[in-house]
């Protein structure tokens, strides 16, 4: 199906013009004898004139033609037609159009090809109803544009999955003619929206006078219902005024950050400023803690503050939580026994060689204020499981309460949870027999000492000041097989 063919006297005729372009009836082709004498103008191939069921005019092949280009097209009736509305509409906009022209060397061929009277400018008006991918959309329009050819596609489908890959527009056929209902943009309040739907005339118009270019947009298309296109057309005005906003903008996000740089400084500062009280808080909190342990101490001298301190030891958790510092921190550590003082917050007091406490092992929520918040809130909490902890922090954190210090609790938990059921141990064998036990204390004048220490016997002698060792462990006599109350000390090995 063509629309051009050439007469042996008039030249070129079109079949979509009334007076065929020559000043001819279209009765002096159509049905005539003997047949005019009109040939293909790309195989010069015979051809006549014929009209579809619809009353489409046009220029076919007669039979016998070759393998030409336009005899193989095939293409459909609505492809013929938008062809007829974009050559048209480029009239009416004061351009020329020629239907099916093809590039010299044939790189290429034109649905439309709309010219400048003046010869100034090249304009391909591409009719694409037919599916193509975007890479070959894009190869044809670069081809055009080697040879100055600029361009512009177009469809009718609902959704062209092409649309905005290159310069394009989507028409819808309404009862006011053939109108621009997707690719026209216009830029207000920071984004760009639809432009009233045009005649394809009026569009053209204003791009032949350049008051429409394309555009690749920086900032998103709001409009509803539309998609995001990678290529609009628009007038240089709006595209004038995207620019301005994008630099406004940058301008106000500059400034934004700058703000947002200065709050984060001042923030920086004030919590240098709360981090450094709430230090000083803590160490003299740690201070009056350590105070109140020497003091305790101090009340609690000679065997019976031991035996009290080795009562303390068997309180449920206490051992493997002295075990978990040793283990996981490297501290040495005994429990205090100022472990009724309200600072503690109901928990255990754990101190280190040195006197100076260096973790509570689990607290009551409920007792954590005032004085113990000071304190606690600077130090090492150890709970027996891993959901007393959770409770622990949870209830700090209730509404009620609210009791947290500004950079959290440190707590960790001394359960150890088995990767595979532990083997059976065989139970070691004493070095000294003894069938029966003394009822009361060594009071060996030379005693020889042994410790179960994390399960393996230490050897151990009798010293004059209490060591952490000896207030954690009990040392038995090897020779009377009693225990031993007194000071003692581990022996190197």
């Amino acid at each position: 199906m063509a629309f051009r063919a050439v007469h042996a006297e008039w030249g070129t005729v079109f079949a979509h013009l009334p007076d065929l372009g020559c000043g001819q009836a279209w009765e002096a082709v159509w049905k005539v004898k003997p047949p005019p004498p009109l040939a293909c103008a790309e195989c010069r191939h015979p051809m006549y004139a014929k009209v579809s069921y619809s009353g489409l005019r046009f220029f076919a092949h007669a039979p016998h033609a070759p393998d030409c280009e336009i005899a193989l097209q095939g293409e459909s009736e609505a492809h013929h037609l938008l062809k007829l509305e974009l050559a048209s509409a480029a009239r009416d906009a004061g351009a020329h159009a020629e239907l099916e022209v093809r590039a010299p060397d044939g790189s290429w061929r034109a649905d439309v090809l709309a010219t400048d009277p003046a010869g100034t400018w090249r304009m391909a008006l591409e009719a694409q109803l037919s599916p193509i991918t975007a890479a070959d959309i894009t190869a044809r329009t670069e081809r055009m544009r080697e040879d100055g050819v600029t361009s512009c596609w177009f469809s009718d489908r609902p959704r062209p999955p092409w649309l905005g890959t290159v310069p394009s527009l989507r028409l819808d056929t309404t009862d006011s003619g053939v109108l621009v209902a997707e690719g026209l943009v216009k830029f207000a309040q920071g984004g760009w929206v639809a432009a009233p739907q045009v005649p394809v005339a009026d569009f053209l118009r204003w791009v032949f006078t350049g008051k429409v270019a394309p555009h690749a947009p920086h900032t998103r298309l709001r409009y509803p219902l539309l998609r995001q296109l990678a290529q609009v057309w628009t007038a240089p005005q709006y595209a004038a005024a995207e620019d301005a906003y994008l630099v406004e903008e940058e301008k106000r996000q500059r400034g934004l950050e700058e703000q947002r740089a200065r709050y984060m400084a001042k923030a920086a500062k004030k919590r240098a400023e709360i981090d450094k009280a709430n230090d000083a808080s803590r160490q003299a909190a740690l201070e009056r803690a350590t105070g109140a342990e020497r003091d305790a101490r101090r009340l609690h001298r000679g065997p019976a503050g031991e035996r009290w301190q080795a009562q303390l030891m068997t309180r449920r958790g206490v051992r493997e939580a002295v075990d978990h510092l040793a283990r996981e921190h490297g501290i040495a550590a005994t429990v205090g026994v100022s472990i009724t003082d309200h600072r503690w917050g109901g928990g255990t007091p754990l101190i280190g060689v040195d006197g100076v406490p260096v973790a509570v092992f689990n607290p009551e929520s409920a007792l954590v204020n005032g004085e113990a918040f000071r304190l606690l809130a600077g130090m090492l909490l150890l709970f027996a499981t891993d959901k007393d902890k959770k409770r622990f922090d949870r209830n700090t954190r209730s509404r009620r309460r609210r009791r947290v210090p500004i950079d959290g609790w440190k707590m960790e938990h001394t359960e150890v949870v088995p990767v595979s059921p532990p083997a059976k141990k065989a139970r070691p064998k004493a070095e000294v027999p003894c069938p029966r036990r003394p009822a009361g204390p060594c009071a060996c004048p030379a005693p020889q000492l042994t410790a179960m220490i994390s399960g393996q016997p230490q050897p151990a002698e009798p010293c004059e000041h209490m060591t952490p060792a000896a207030a954690v462990y009990t040392a038995l006599c090897r020779t009377c097989g009693g225990a031993y109350d007194k000071p003692w000390r581990r022996m190197r090995p």
